[in-house]
This record gives C-alpha cells, sequence and structure tokens, in this order.
C-alpha cells in the first residue's frame, strides 16, 4: 500500500557548528506518549484528533445551503488559511466557486459586493473572538450584502462579542467555536470542516489518517524529525525556514504552515522565519541567494506524483531543446526540484522533502495532523509555549487604542 505522504530527511551535520545543543529523544517520546495518553478525554487541540471528538453542528443542518453554488468565506490567519489551503488541494473536487476575503482590501471587497448582485452568495463569517477587527470591518464594508439567516452562517465562541451581536440581530444561525482550540490550530474543528462539507467534500475522510504519525514506523521517524528540527531551531547558525513549493496544489497550505511555525514558535528571541517559495518560478530569482548566499537557511520542500496531463509538443523547439520534447509537465518540475535537492547535498545546506502521492480528504487531514503535532512537540523541546501569542495581543490592544 502506497503511502499518502513521503517525508524524507536529509539533514546535514556539517552545518551545525554549535555542539552542545541536545535535544533527547526521550524527552520528545515522553511528551508524544503524554499526548497519546489524553488524546481522547482532555479538551485541547489534539483532542480534534480523536475518535470521541464531536462537531458543534450536524451534517444535515447544512443541507439547506446546497442551494448555493458560490460562497464567501470572511476571516482573518486561523480562521480562513485552513480553508484556503482545503480548497486549494482539493479544488479538482469541488464545484462550487470559493471566494475568500482574508484581508483589508478594497478591490476584493468591491469584486465580493459585484459577484454578489451576480448570484446567490451563502457568506460564511469566522472569528475565534468575535471581535477581529478586520472581519468585523470587512462584515461591515458589504452593506448591500443582505446578511440574515438564509444566507449567511456565523462561526465564533459563545459569549459577549460583537460577532454574536451581529448573528442575534439578524437572527443568522451560530456554529460554537470551541474555546480550548486556538484559531491556527482549528482547521480540523468546525472551523475548516463547516467551510470543507459545503464544498461538497467528505468531512469523515478528512479524520481517517490523523493518527498515522502517533502509530509504529512513523512514530520512530517523527521522534527522529522533532529531534533534529529541535536542534535546528535551537542553532544560532539557523535564522530561517524555507517552504520551497513545487507543487500548486500546496501554495495555500505552505501559507497556513507559514502562520503555524511563525506564531507558535517564534518566542523569546526563538524561532525561525518561515520563508514562502514556489519552484521552478524562484528558481529565476531567489535560488542564487539559497545555494551561495549565508548558511542560516533549513528547507521544507514540497512535490507531488505525476498528476499533470500536459505535454510538450515540440512545433516551436529548436535541435538544443528537443529533449523537452514528449515531456511530461510534471516529470520538468520534478527534474528542476531534483537538481535543486542535489545541489543542497552536495553544499551541505539541510533540507526535508514532503511528497504528496495522493490528493484526496485523507491526505490534507493527515498533513495537516502532521504539521500541528511536530509544531507542538518542537515548542515543548525548545520550551516555549507553542499555543499562545502574546505580542500579537498587544498590537491588537495599541490597534484600538489608535482607533478610539
Amino acid at each position: 500500500m502506497k503511502n499518502n505522504i513521503i517525508i524524507k530527511n536529509n539533514f546535514s551535520k556539517v552545518f551545525l557548528k554549535t555542539k552542545n545543543l541536545k535535544i533527547k529523544n526521550s524527552v520528545i517520546s515522553s511528551n508524544l506518549k503524554q499526548i497519546t495518553k489524553e488524546i481522547e478525554k482532555k479538551k485541547d487541540v489534539f483532542h480534534s484528533f480523536s475518535k470521541s471528538f464531536n462537531f458543534n453542528f450536524r451534517e444535515s443542518d447544512l443541507k439547506r445551503y446546497n442551494r448555493f453554488d458560490t460562497i464567501a468565506i470572511i476571516g482573518m490567519g486561523g480562521s480562513i488559511l485552513g480553508s484556503k489551503a482545503i480548497f486549494s488541494f482539493l479544488r479538482h473536487k469541488i464545484k462550487k466557486k470559493i471566494l475568500f476575503l482574508d484581508n483589508l482590501n478594497e478591490n476584493k471587497v468591491k469584486d465580493l459586493i459585484n459577484e454578489q448582485r451576480k448570484n446567490n452568495i451563502l457568506f460564511i463569517i469566522i472569528s475565534k473572538s468575535g471581535n477581529t477587527i478586520e472581519t468585523l470591518t470587512n462584515v461591515n464594508l458589504l452593506k448591500n450584502a443582505k446578511l440574515r439567516s438564509s444566507n449567511t452562517i456565523v462561526i465564533t465562541e459563545k459569549g459577549l462579542s460583537a460577532l454574536n451581536d451581529i448573528a442575534l440581530k439578524a437572527k443568522i444561525p451560530l456554529i460554537e467555536h470551541k474555546k480550548y482550540i486556538g484559531g491556527r490550530y482549528s482547521v480540523l474543528s468546525e472551523v475548516g470542516m463547516v467551510p470543507a462539507k459545503l464544498m461538497g467534500l467528505k468531512i469523515n475522510n478528512f479524520r481517517k489518517n490523523l493518527l498515522n504519525h502517533f502509530k509504529n514506523k512513523n512514530k520512530k521517524s517523527l521522534i527522529s524529525s522533532i529531534s533534529e528540527m529541535s536542534k535546528i531551531f535551537s542553532s544560532p547558525e539557523i535564522s530561517s525556514i524555507v517552504f520551497f513549493n513545487y507543487c500548486s496544489q500546496l501554495d495555500e497550505f505552505t501559507q497556513w504552515a507559514q502562520q503555524l511555525f511563525a506564531e507558535s514558535l517564534g518566542k523569546k528571541g526563538k524561532g525561525l522565519t518561515p520563508v514562502l517559495s514556489n519552484g521552478p518560478k524562484d528558481h529565476h530569482s531567489l535560488l542564487q541567494l539559497y545555494l551561495e548566499g549565508p548558511k542560516d537557511k533549513v528547507f521544507y520542500i514540497f512535490s507531488s506524483k505525476d498528476i499533470y496531463n500536459y505535454r510538450v509538443q515540440g512545433n516551436y523547439l529548436n535541435k538544443k531543446f528537443k529533449f523537452l520534447k514528449n515531456k511530461k509537465l510534471n516529470k520538468i518540475i520534478l527534474s528542476q526540484k531534483n537538481a535543486f535537492t542535489q545541489v543542497l547535498k552536495k553544499k551541505n545546506i539541510p533540507f526535508r522533502e514532503f511528497v504528496i502521492n495522493d490528493f484526496s480528504e485523507e491526505t490534507i487531514g493527515e498533513l495537516f495532523s502532521y504539521f500541528m503535532l511536530e509544531t507542538v512537540l518542537i515548542g515543548k523541546a525548545i520550551k516555549v509555549n507553542p499555543f499562545n501569542q502574546p505580542s500579537v495581543e498587544e498590537v491588537k490592544v495599541l490597534t484600538k487604542r489608535y482607533l478610539s
């Protein structure tokens, strides 16, 4: 049976000049064992992986929204990045038009208003706190959208908040955002699964492989990878992590992972700056720096099996480039990826590869769970709290003060 995701590590020993970086595998193993022990009962992030996890909605209650061919999702950060990743990864299965409003952008607001004039739109508004300034701003900019009970769903925590007030006054259905799941870890909860269901996807399938990396051979590999990555996160030699993506279906997933790493692990003077790169495009802009600039980076390289049908016809190729004739698009992309990794090895630059063999709900669910598990365990190993974001809260307080 072929693995949906293949993870290969190439951690060079040469680049780590510091000798006293000791991350004990036994500590990582103990933390993983504790998570496994508590996953069914303890109400925390990892409970969303468990068999006993229950959604705060019934799938049957969402059937009345199936009539909408266009869905607009409004949110910020963890409230929307997971849905964007799901849509990008599974677009081949989704027949509906999905729009995302995830920043303060006047042109996007205008486009959404124009779209609403042409089509009936289902609005899904998501904010954990219910008081996210950007989300509330966008909702109020859509003054002609006529948000009401028949065309809008709100996902937020229960309690006093501006978004709760909007839902109450307009009699909009409210789905409770679980308090014990932070925004950037919420994709497998109501936050990601309500949009996924309304995209026409099978949300039970997202859950089939969530525990794959808690088991046997995968568990050993996970512990070893986290040990090495924890050393890299602790090293003064390394300052950034580059998500180098050769698979367009993962473009939005890398944005989700960027937030996860940055907000969870960037504390107490620690953390790596997550940089997004796309191949082979960035072979023509950033590759020179990556290979001959400062050796202060670790690379996560994403690619996929052959999923493209297009072949190069060769009608416009001269003799020097006849080697491209009849080559499939993915063959060309993977050749460039393989050349890049070969040079990384030669130059002793550390990297990991994530190869996607299947584009399904099961695979993206497993990918989400792996990255969340790895992030939390790295945080524990380098002694930072992977769940809070104190400096972000400080900026939010000052923003409100400037606007008051």
